[in-house]
């Protein structure tokens, strides 16, 4: 997910210095929607890798 991210942020960076400044804006928001979500996910695992170790450790 984090490589989309980036994807979309080189395409949005593209698209800019080219004039396209609404594909620019249009990838820029998908790459800040994948970037959430690659958070969200990455902290949801943390979490349960965190619970897994003291489960294990107990």
């Amino acid at each position: 997910m984090l490589k989309w991210a980036l994807i979309f942020a080189v395409i949005s960076l593209v698209a800019g210095l080219f004039g396209f400044t609404g594909m620019a804006a249009g990838a820029a928001g998908i790459a800040k929607v994948l970037f959430v979500l690659f958070l969200l996910v990455a902290v949801v695992f943390l979490v349960l890798g965190y619970k897994g170790v003291r489960a294990i450790s107990r």
